[in-house]
């Protein structure tokens, strides 16, 4: 896509999202509203084409980079959208007539390990209560934790660590949001095992802690749900929070 499309894609998508309804949107007249309307149609045609080459793909691993490579189309649109997120007070934005791409990308961003972007375009949906099309069969924020969620727990079964912080922010845009105990001890379970991580790399004063906060993290995971998976690993971590040394600190705690 050229840089002039680019722009204009960011500038209509901007535009048409703007409303007066949210309290602090641009509204746009009806002159660009013509404007804007053939470039939602042309946004959410290109969504659909490219939906059903995805669903000609058999192999994950293909589906993924096909996804890759279609990403860099959408961006100009989504950013438009985001920045009229940005300028709007409150939670409600205009429709765009494609109301679908920006949830889509979202989790086609999450798909390619994207973990940054699908963030950016997570907190746009959640905020302004954004439904995901009917195909992803969950809403926005159980999809997120679940997710992540299990983005993580695939890395870590290979030995491999997931960014602690992305974990913590999805928990934070999600908290207080209904959603089946199951998916939330997944991410319970996946904190609480990148945590035991954490505490191997420690320094010896932050080791306690840590491995506190993660028995506290995988009990939660258990109470949440009894299949979870963490038992040998709470066992595992009372037993290393038992053989830790006392610091000067933990005494100084305990003498009073």
């Amino acid at each position: 896509m050229s840089l002039a499309l680019k722009h204009r894609d960011r500038t209509l998508a901007l535009q048409s999202a703007s409303a007066p309804a949210s309290g602090g949107g641009l509204t746009p007249s009806s002159a660009r509203r013509t404007s804007i309307d053939p470039a939602a149609g042309q946004i959410k045609l290109r969504l659909r084409h490219d939906a059903q080459r995805l669903k000609q793909i058999k192999a994950t691993s293909a589906k993924i980079l096909a996804k890759r490579d279609m990403l860099p189309e959408y961006r100009a649109w989504c950013d438009g959208l985001l920045e009229a997120g940005r300028m709007t007070i409150g939670n409600q934005l205009g429709a765009t007539d494609a109301d679908d791409v920006l949830p889509t990308i979202m989790v086609w961003s999450i798909d390619v390990g994207d973990w940054a972007r699908a963030l950016e375009l997570a907190e746009h949906v959640l905020r302004f209560h954004i439904e995901l099309p009917t195909r992803f069969k969950r809403d926005a924020a159980t999809l997120l934790v679940e997710e992540f969620a299990e983005a993580a727990m695939r890395d870590q079964a290979l030995d491999m660590r997931f960014p602690l912080d992305l974990l913590y922010r999805i928990e934070e845009l999600t908290a207080g949001i209904d959603m089946h105990d199951e998916v939330q001890a997944k991410l319970q379970k996946a904190i609480g095992v990148e945590l035991v991580h954490a505490a191997g790399e420690a320094e010896a004063d932050l080791a306690r802690p840590t491995i506190t906060n993660a028995i506290t993290r995988l009990e939660r995971a258990q109470s949440l749900h009894d299949r979870s998976g963490v038992k040998t690993h709470i066992r595992g971590l009372r037993k290393a929070l038992a053989a830790l040394p006392i610091s000067d600190q933990d005494n100084a705690g305990t003498s009073g």
